[in-house]
């Protein structure tokens, strides 16, 4: 404390004005500021108070520890003394009065019997030793063996007169260690009275200090914790110390004052110190520079000093104030101002003045470009955020009213619009596509119509220049883009004109795509030379943006044309089912979803709906390989399971063919699902397989929806061989068959059991048409934003009527022929067809000779009559015949070809019996032409072989 005052004049204490001015300063400096000066004293150096106290502390502890250890010890020593005796005494009179003892003194050896009950006795009473003694001293026991039968060391005397004896004396070697024991000695009593033996127990001096080396430990950790206060203490005492007189001697202090007094005049920043009672303290020469105030400033009220209204008010004033601006002069300055009493100091306010100037153009410039770039920003988030290219018109049209224009206008040429390469060259017939204004109102011409601009134009002088072009004037406005009859079409409120424009291009990959208008009315601030770029700028964004939606549309368009030619025109007519359907393409692209209703032989449908995985042309070219191949399996008539065996194979070859060819980068198929459904309407039933694909749902005559279980396989294409199952399904007249594609059930936001059961409700109800059926669940169930293709196929069975099909067996004899022909041929003409009787006769002629010769049993004839008159023969054998010609010197092997020349359409189909020979004649014009007959036959042998 010496260092830190003066000589004989007390501590040593800036002015009021120096203190006020820089408390809190100097405070914080100082605080981090490493001390230098030669007053500064480290807190534990011996010179100063705090590491005096500190040593006295550390003595006084020193001291407390070893006087606390010495009471301890001859505590613990005399405490341990008198337990010792205690237990020696008691284990003593214990032993000498256990019944036996006195006995066995008198035994002839007293050592077999005493020895070990005098050790066992030992070592339940926690005593070092229990030893049996004549009354001459001679040891009768003894924890050493070899002890035993010589003299004991200690007083016998008392005992021997009957007293107890407690004393401290040595003696040979324990167990538990050498030294002075506490022992007691206690006469053994005879019958009589008389003393006839001693006993004597005790515990050696090396097993009294436990108690100390107990407490010792203790004593020493609390002196070391009563040192760790003592070390804080004085940390802290040092702490205020040094903060009270922050750590300096005088002249320190003094070099502190004038260096911090030199800074507060020279610094670039006014500094103005006002009292409590409103007069200025202290204001440095930049306070004085700023605020023009006179040399006898300091002592001054502040309304006094002839300040600007506002100006003085703020510093007059007792409440804070942060960054606020006021005028002097022709200068503009932020304020701030704080109060010095929460910081040490005595109550007023210290004010800071900075000169903001030309910091208010930089910052009024560094607005404009800030506003400029969030402009770009929201540019590059808005614009394009569609791929559609008048919807990213009108994006760019309303990013940029009002922030950047009062009002925009877009014109695109229609190539563009239509998704089309734009032609080359620089025409100015555009078509206007985005149109947005004040209220509604914009210049020219309404959205959608044709603008040709005149030459001389600024727009189609920026069209022509490929740059954007900046006119501002009267004539602007006046000289708007002409209509197709050449007279103007505003479409600009009455009280609103528009005399600045930018016209900018707008052009991607070379090409022009149109140009954006950007208009200011004139009640807005014309565009300048600056705004240029930025419309460019925002041209430019958007230019590529309708770029990309252009190709985009073109692609897509490419891709629907594709896909539409690729799936069915319609439903062909057939007389098993009535039949709708809905294809709904996803927004987001096309898919490879298809349907099919094919004509079957016998009078059968098939049902087809597939998927293929993903989108774009890639899958919808897909989609047509795989339809084209249903068409081409369907024809050989197979059961459903082996045609999707036929058509996974097939979907597998072209997967491996794809990914194998480089150039595909990886576009291959991952895999098609596909349901296949065979109607027969004259047995009612429906054999189904699936792969992959949802199953069907079948609307019952009374209403209810079911979901037959079809057994579900692998995707097309990861079936990897394995076989596929059917299901089959009897369904009664009336009820719709449903195919559907996992579109309509599934949506992001609405799972599969929640969109099974919505087409429940969809399909439940009765007396709908297929067309009404489908109507009703694209209304209940299509989603909002179609995530996928969406096809739905209902189809109502029917039944032939068992008067429209009759059949015959047939035995294995050619004299059956004869009669099954002529029940044929009653049978037409009881339909009304006897002009075709002749050629279907014929024709059943040759397929039920053929089927004797060559076939086996079972023969059944059947006769279908629907829109055509379908002849099936069917036998027991897999073996099916072949057209060929026959050759001149055959005998036959021309029934096929007769039969070929008869029917409209003929084939073979395999079935778990046998085989199945069918033909198709139409209803009329059927008649046989004898001559044409002849003809056909003669064609057969050549001219030589005649």
């Amino acid at each position: 404390m010496d260092a830190l005052t003066t000589k004989g004049s007390g501590p040593f204490r800036p002015d009021q004005r120096s203190r006020d001015r820089s408390r809190r300063r100097d405070t914080d400096a100082r605080r981090r500021a490493p001390g230098r000066g030669r007053g500064r004293l480290s807190p534990w150096s011996l010179r100063s108070a705090a590491g005096q106290v500190f040593l006295l502390q550390v003595v006084i502890v020193l001291l407390l520890v070893a006087a606390a250890v010495t009471a301890v010890v001859v505590q613990a020593n005399r405490a341990s003394e008198r337990e010792a005796a205690r237990l020696s005494v008691t284990a003593a009179q214990s032993f000498a009065n256990a019944p036996g003892t006195a006995a066995a003194l008198r035994a002839p050896n007293p050592t077999a019997i005493l020895q070990p009950r005098a050790e066992a006795a030992r070592k339940a009473a926690g005593v070092d030793f229990i030893l049996v003694m004549t009354t001459d001293g001679t040891r009768l026991t003894y924890p050493d063996p070899k002890q035993i039968g010589k003299k004991f060391v200690g007083t016998i005397q008392p005992a021997l007169e009957g007293r107890t004896v407690v004393e401290q004396a040595g003696g040979p070697p324990l167990p538990a260690g050498t030294g002075t024991a506490v022992q007691a000695v206690v006469p053994v009593f005879g019958a009589g009275g008389s003393v006839v033996g001693l006993v004597s127990a005790g515990i050696t001096s090396e097993n009294v200090g436990d108690l100390v080396e107990r407490q010792v430990p203790l004593i020493l950790g609390t002196g070391a914790a009563a040192l760790a206060l003592s070390v804080a203490g004085t940390a802290l005492v040092s702490r205020r110390l040094r903060r009270q007189t922050r750590g300096m001697g005088p002249a320190e202090m003094t070099r502190m004052y004038e260096h911090h007094d030199a800074v507060l005049h020279a610094v670039r920043e006014g500094v103005l110190i006002t009292g409590a009672d409103g007069r200025v303290v202290l204001a440095n020469d930049e306070a004085r520079r700023l605020l023009d105030l006179p040399a006898d400033t300091e002592g001054r009220r502040v309304a006094d000093l002839g300040l600007e209204g506002e100006t003085a008010r703020l510093l007059a004033s007792a409440e804070p104030v942060t960054d606020a601006v006021c005028r002097a002069g022709d200068r503009l300055l932020a304020v701030n101002k704080r109060p010095t009493a929460p910081y040490g100091g005595h109550a007023g306010s210290v004010v800071t003045l900075r000169d903001t100037t030309e910091l208010a153009t930089v910052t009024g410039r560094a607005e404009v470009a800030r506003e400029r770039l969030k402009l770009l920003y929201d540019a590059g988030v808005r614009v394009g955020a569609t791929l559609d290219v008048r919807r990213t018109a009108e994006e760019l049209a309303e990013v940029s009213v009002p922030q950047f224009a009062d009002a925009v206008t877009v014109e695109l040429r229609d190539a563009v619009l239509r998704g089309e390469e734009p032609p080359p060259g620089t025409g100015t017939e555009l078509r206007r596509t985005a149109a947005r204004g004040p209220e509604g109102g914009h210049p020219g011409h309404p959205v959608g119509e044709l603008v040709r601009y005149a030459p001389g134009t600024p727009v189609a002088a920026a069209i022509t220049s490929g740059r954007a072009v900046l006119e501002t004037g009267p004539g602007v406005h006046g000289d708007p883009p002409a209509g197709r009859d050449g007279q103007a079409a505003p479409h600009t409120p009455a009280d609103q004109d528009f005399p600045s424009l930018v016209a900018v291009p707008m052009r991607a990959r070379g090409a022009l795509l149109g140009v954006a208008n950007f208009w200011r009315a004139s009640a807005s601030a014309p565009f300048e030379e600056e705004d240029k770029s930025l419309a460019e700028e925002l041209a430019a964004r958007a230019a590529v943006a309708i770029d990309n939606a252009r190709r985009y549309t073109r692609e897509h368009a490419m891709a629907v044309t594709l896909q539409r030619s690729l799936l069915p025109r319609g439903i062909p007519d057939q007389s098993a089912l009535e039949a709708a359907y809905r294809y709904l393409p996803a927004r987001a692209g096309v898919g490879g979803d298809w349907f099919d209703v094919i004509s079957l032989s016998g009078a059968r449908v098939a049902l087809v709906v597939g998927d293929v995985v993903g989108h774009g042309l890639h899958a919808a070219a897909t989609m047509g390989r795989l339809r084209t191949a249903v068409h081409n399996f369907s024809t050989l008539d197979l059961p459903p399971d082996e045609l999707l065996g036929h058509l996974d194979e097939l979907v597998a070859d072209i997967d491996t063919d794809e990914n194998a060819d480089e150039e595909r980068d990886g576009q291959g198929i991952t895999g098609a699902t596909c349901l296949y459904a065979v109607y027969d309407p004259v047995s009612g039933r429906v054999v189904a397989a699936t792969a992959g694909h949802p199953g069907p749902a079948v609307v019952h005559p009374d209403g209810t929806v079911s979901f037959p279980r079809v057994p579900v396989s692998p995707p097309l294409g990861l079936g990897a061989g394995l076989p596929f199952e059917t299901a089959e399904v009897t369904l009664p007249e009336g009820s719709q068959l449903v195919l559907y594609t996992d579109g309509l059930i599934e949506d992001r936001d609405r799972d599969l059991d929640a969109g099974m059961e919505a087409l429940r409700a969809a399909l439940t109800g009765t007396d709908r048409t297929p067309e009404a059926t489908c109507s009703a669940v694209i209304d209940a169930m299509l989603p909002a934003q179609p995530s996928d293709d969406i096809v739905l196929l209902v189809a109502r069975t029917r039944r032939l009527d068992r008067a429209d099909f009759a059949e015959w067996e047939v035995p294995r004899d050619p004299a059956a022929v004869a009669p099954v022909r002529s029940a044929c041929a009653r049978r037409l003409a009881d339909w009304g067809l006897d002009d075709i009787s002749f050629a279907t006769e014929l024709i059943l002629s040759e397929l039920i000779t053929n089927a004797i010769r060559y076939g086996g049993d079972p023969i059944t004839v059947r006769l279908l009559h629907g829109r055509n008159l379908i002849c099936e023969v069917s036998d027991g054998s897999s073996t099916s015949p072949h057209l060929r010609r026959a050759r001149t010197t055959d005998e036959g092997g021309r029934g096929l070809f007769l039969v070929a020349q008869y029917a409209e359409r003929w084939g073979t189909r395999y079935t778990a019996e046998g085989k199945i020979i069918w033909t198709e004649q139409p209803l009329r014009d059927g008649a046989v032409d004898a001559d044409a007959l002849g003809d056909a036959l003669l064609d057969q042998w050549s001219d030589e072989a005649l």
